[in-house]
């Protein structure tokens, strides 16, 4: 499992260790993921995801995750997250015919 939010796509960056006298070793700075089960109202499941706190605190501030679907563009979500937000779209036409 990669180390990367599926929102916002922070991922792994590397830099160095600084010693007080100036020796350099390299690092990896991970992000702060967390596994959440999030809920979508128009489906009735939730769905586990793997995401940054600030890509919780994005699908949040969106209206929750069928909120957050609605308004990302295709290209900006991974294959996961698309095939998901397909889901709800057919479920929303259905319950509205």
């Amino acid at each position: 499992m990669a180390r990367r939010c599926q929102v916002t796509g922070k991922g792994v960056m590397s830099g160095n260790n600084v010693s007080h006298a100036k020796n350099r070793t390299r690092r990896r700075f991970l992000p702060n993921l967390q596994t959440t089960s999030l809920v979508s109202e128009v489906l009735g499941v939730s769905v586990r995801m793997r995401l940054s706190t600030n890509g919780i605190r994005t699908i949040e501030h969106r209206g929750g995750l069928d909120g957050y679907l609605a308004s990302a563009a295709d290209s900006a979500l991974d294959a996961e997250l698309r095939g998901l937000k397909h889901r709800i779209i057919k479920a929303q036409a259905a319950q509205a015919a």
